[in-house]
């Protein structure tokens, strides 16, 4: 093999690194409700959106009306509200949630909030 084909395939491989990298680094930014906002009815936003490990979801609301709960659980507890220990609360107002790989349950935890909708639950690729 002749050094020219040497350096071509290096060349070749560094493309790759760099188009792999880059596809890696697309995280996505999502409003959680759109233009409403984390709120009440908000458990069918989530319908026909691809989420990724990485990306991330953006809750914005009023912060002395509502938190964000990323629930450290199981199904069986999101479906029931039941905020377990080791969940972590977000309070702010405009807060930031990175996704992890496979399931994620997040869900307000202010009294009846969850039961009239407020949660969600993502699967992230």
């Amino acid at each position: 093999m002749g050094q020219g084909n040497g350096s071509a395939m290096a060349l070749t491989l560094l493309l790759c690194l760099f188009l792999m990298q880059s596809w890696m680094a697309q995280a996505r930014v999502y409003t959680v409700g759109d233009a409403q906002g984390w709120t009440f009815n908000v458990t069918g936003w989530t319908r026909g959106k691809i989420f990724r490990a990485d990306d991330v979801l953006a809750f914005n609301y009023p912060a002395k009306a509502h938190n964000v709960v990323a629930l450290l659980t199981n199904k069986v507890a999101y479906n029931w509200c039941l905020k377990t220990r080791g969940s972590k609360v977000y309070q702010t107002g405009k807060d930031r949630i990175k996704l992890v790989k496979g399931d994620n349950f997040f869900m307000c935890s202010f009294p009846g909030h969850c039961k009239a909708g407020m949660k969600i639950a993502i699967k992230a690729l």
